[in-house]
């Protein structure tokens, strides 16, 4: 303890200099006061001597201008202020007074300072001038405009000894008073020089006192030591003070301890003490610096300087020490448990981007091999890439992402069928399904079944592994291996447990993604169903189609190529908005639907008409609240007729076709613009097309010209650019052109596209009759038509033929009107059509065995592969289609019975 001694008795006699200058602040208030009270009772005097001299002054000056010689005949005269004015002005000026005004018995003046008053009645205090008109001298005080003055009135008399008028002088006290104010320097200088005076005895007597006692007794010395004496011991910091020269002047225990100090220490010099050369340079250097981490052995110290008050010219350091070993650690760990959370938050948010499996586990291998392991690998169990589940725990898997250096080795190749052995670690894990942790292989049992993988594994550096099953929803879905090579310290315990979390989160995604891949399968499967399986066979065009899903989902668009009557095709192509297994469901009713009108032979318009009142009757339905409704779907639908090259459009909400005529133009036919289907409220339109032969009309859905990255102008412009390629002249060359030149990189939107190349019927091909109203022109026509199978080649066809045109012809002439008429095409089929002007459409009927008639239609029905009846602007037309000729059979000589004559 004695070795404070010292430092507490400098620190004394600072507290007693301390003391004795508060003392000496007292001592010099007290001269102050005092000399303060001097001063101001010598100018209050001064003060009121001179408001006495102002009062002498102005009596004694309006005595003796009011008792001159000729004042009296002056104020008698018929001009007193000619008179008067330039002797009171001269004797203002020579007395120091502000005024001398002369006024006469009423109180006009005759004099003043400022001619413009003179002549004006006096405004001075009322009491001095009545006291001076009645003959009295008097003398007041009062506060003028310019601060406090003094005023006389004096009386004039004359010889009679009546009051002829007055004098009144009158001076301000501050005229006086600067008078005085030349005198206050005088007073302030003795003021000032008594307090120097004071002063310098009082600090003369307070060094003295320091000197003696340095301003504390014996009793607060040793209480001030003691108290220093115990902060030094019981603080947990080091505090070093070193003085001007270098030298250690202090050092508490705990600095002793952080710094190793020698029980000698103090008033050696800095570089004397074995310290480090940093923390050395720093005690004796001039920087302020603030937790500043120096080696001290093992330890690490936080070190901050400050500089000490100066001590005889000279200024010193203190400085602190803060052992931050443990510190150090802890935030080593803090900052290895931050970065392990900164890698999960990371995997929620890049983990699971798309909803494809394969590419899920190449995002968890990736993260994973930059952030936690050297190497990762992901082996899925193959039914999972197809949406399916694991039957059971499966230990043959497919390696699905390989992350890190060596994913170009062969032993950890993607593609590869693994198996791992039953004692293997990523065999245990799969079967227990829990985590795995190898810290080192090197010493590792679990190996004996398969020491050709484990000696792979050393070969390659790696000598720590972490293997995890991922598990979502009850099922194990594969295995995720983590390891680390040799430029990597070994898997600790607690990684095991990130690894388990990350491969968690990744194992939900992947199941989500199975799902998905599962559902869009199932929709997928659903949509090709319901889709044309294979165009069916038809002579009117040459088709080529292609359709793409989206890849976000499979949506609702269709195309249809669907034979008509009397040669002709009907050409469709549909979408629904929105994306799923309602959306292809909802396409399969509408395709269903447009089959199911074209059987009707309905116009475009109409059956588009049929179409929006099944989309709104549906969407109405009060079953399908629960469900989504079909509002949104669009449709185009087009008639082209080989005989004629006639083509009729209709659309609903959908793009306009193309044409490519044969020369290479492309045209966008102008079709009029139609609401969605099942918005109702406006009629359909058509427009009449006319293509030659060599045409190839192109229709598909929006998914095509217009997405994301450009609108539909841009896209028609491309579209029309693709078509115009003249290297693509058949319909399949133009899908390829036009597939090639338009897919975007990622598909939103369904895309569905049909080419339909026309063709034309040769003239040739096409016999028609008018057929006069009478019973006797059947056996004509008949005999007629005869003659043209023989032309055709058709002579096995003749006797079909003749009894269907018979029925049909008599049919025509008992229960239609005029005109009548019969057409022959050839085709790929046979085909007879009968018209006739009437709307009223024949029915099909089983007849009894007493009716007389309602067999004819059974007989086309039996003799031909199909008919129908299909309406016209100018009646309706009955037409039966028969098979080749290799597929006739002969007719039933039973089915003659009824035939008529």
């Amino acid at each position: 303890m004695a070795r404070f001694s010292g430092q507490a008795a400098r620190r004394g006699w600072r507290r007693g200099r301390s003391v004795a200058g508060e003392v000496l602040v007292l001592q010099l208030a007290l001269v102050v006061l005092l000399v303060a009270a001097a001063v101001v009772t010598l100018v209050l005097q001064a003060r009121e001597q001179a408001t006495a001299d102002a009062r002498h002054r102005s009596l004694a000056v309006a005595q003796s201008f009011a008792h001159a010689p000729g004042m009296v005949t002056a104020l008698k005269s018929r001009d007193p202020t000619t008179v008067l004015q330039p002797l009171a002005e001269s004797v203002r000026k020579d007395t120091g007074v502000d005024a001398v005004v002369v006024y006469n018995a009423k109180g006009i003046r005759y004099t003043h300072p400022d001619p413009s008053l003179i002549g004006k009645r006096i405004v001075g205090p009322e009491r001095l001038v009545k006291a001076s008109l009645a003959g009295k001298s008097v003398t007041a005080s009062f506060k003028a405009s310019q601060g406090p003055s003094v005023v006389s009135g004096i009386p004039v008399r004359d010889t009679d000894g009546s009051v002829l008028g007055g004098v009144s002088v009158g001076i301000t006290v501050r005229n006086v008073n600067a008078t005085v104010g030349r005198e206050l320097p005088v007073l302030f200088g003795a003021a000032g020089a008594v307090l120097l005076l004071s002063s310098g005895g009082a600090v003369l007597v307070s060094r003295r006192l320091r000197r003696q006692t340095h301003g504390l007794g014996p009793l607060e010395m040793a209480r001030m030591y003691e108290h220093h004496d115990a902060v030094l011991h019981a603080i947990r910091e080091g505090v070093v003070i070193v003085g001007g020269d270098g030298r250690l002047l202090l050092a508490n225990d705990e600095a002793r301890r952080l710094l190793e100090l020698p029980a000698d220490a103090e008033g050696h010099h800095v570089t004397e003490l074995g310290l480090e050369a940093g923390t050395a340079e720093l005690l004796l250097s001039d920087r302020l610096v603030s937790d500043e981490v120096h080696l001290a052995g093992d330890r690490l110290l936080a070190v901050s300087t400050r500089p000490t008050v100066p001590d005889r010219g000279r200024t010193g350091r203190v400085a602190t020490l803060r052992d931050t070993t443990d510190l150090r650690a802890l935030a080593g760990r803090a900052e290895v448990a931050g970065g392990r959370l900164k890698l999960l938050y990371d995997a929620s948010v890049r983990i699971g981007t798309t909803l494809d499996v394969t590419r899920t586990a190449e995002e968890l291998a990736e993260l994973a091999s930059m952030r936690f392991a050297d190497t990762v690998v992901v082996d899925l169990a193959e039914p999972i890439l197809r949406g399916d589940e694991p039957v059971s725990t499966e230990r043959r898997l497919l390696r699905t992402a390989v992350g890190g250096p060596y994913r170009a080795e062969r032993f950890v190749a993607p593609g590869d069928m693994i198996r791992y052995p039953g004692s293997v670690p990523q065999a245990v894990a799969l079967e227990t399904g829990e985590g795995i942790h190898e810290p080192d292989l090197r010493g590792s049992s679990r190996w004996r079944e398969d020491p050709d993988q484990l000696r792979r594994y050393l070969d390659h550096g790696i000598h720590s592994l972490i293997t995890v099953p991922l598990h979502a929803r009850g099922v194990t879905l594969g295995l995720a291996t983590f390891s680390r090579s040799r430029q990597s310290a070994p898997f600790e315990e607690d990684d095991l447990a990130v690894a388990e979390e990350l491969v968690a989160r990744a194992a939900v995604c992947i199941d989500n993604a199975r799902r998905y891949t599962r559902e869009h399968g199932m929709a997928v499967t659903l949509q090709r169903s319901l889709l044309p399986r294979a165009l069916p066979e038809q002579e009117a065009v040459e088709v080529a189609h292609r359709y793409l899903p989206a890849q976000a989902g499979v949506g609702g668009d269709w195309f249809d190529v669907i034979p008509l009557s009397g040669a002709r095709v009907a050409l469709v192509v549909g979408d629904v908005v929105g994306h799923g297994l309602h959306a292809a469901a909802t396409m399969g009713r509408l395709r269903t639907a447009v089959h199911n009108f074209s059987a009707l032979d309905l116009p475009p318009d109409e059956l588009l008409a049929h179409l929006d009142d099944l989309v709104a009757r549906t969407d109405l339905d009060p079953a399908g609240d629960e469900g989504e409704s079909m509002t949104g779907a669009t449709c185009l639908y087009a008639v082209y007729d080989p005989v004629s090259g006639h083509c009729t459009v209709a659309r609903a909400g959908h793009p306009g076709p193309a044409v490519v005529h044969p020369d290479g133009r492309v045209a966008f036919p102008h079709v009029p613009a139609s609401p969605p289907l099942g918005l109702g409220g406006l009629p359909f339109e058509t427009s009449e097309l006319e293509l030659t032969e060599g045409c190839r009309l192109v229709l598909y859905t929006d998914g095509l010209v217009e997405n994301r990255d450009r609108d539909l102008d841009t896209g028609l412009e491309l579209l029309r650019t693709a078509l115009g390629d003249a290297t693509a002249t058949t319909p399949e060359e133009t899908c390829r052109a036009v597939f090639a030149a338009m897919l975007p990189a990622h598909r939103s939107d369904d895309i569905a596209l049909l080419v339909a190349r026309t063709r034309l019927l040769d003239p040739a091909q096409v016999a028609d009759w008018e057929v006069p109203f009478d019973f006797a022109a059947v056996a004509e026509v008949r005999a007629a038509c005869s003659r043209k199978l023989a032309e055709w080649g058709l002579d096995e066809a003749a006797f079909t033929t003749e009894l269907i045109l018979s029925e049909l012809i008599t049919n025509a002439l008992r229960y239609g009107t005029e005109p009548v008429g019969v057409r022959l095409l050839r085709d790929h089929a046979l085909i007879c059509e009968v018209s006739d002007g009437s709307s009223t459409s024949p029915h099909l009927r089983l007849a009894a065995t007493t009716d007389e008639g309602g067999r004819g239609l059974f007989l086309v029905s039996r003799l031909a592969r199909r008919w129908g009846t299909r309406y016209t602007p100018r009646g309706k037309v009955i037409w039966a289609e028969q098979p080749p000729a290799a597929e006739q059979q002969e007719v039933p000589l039973s089915l003659l019975d009824d035939l008529p004559l």
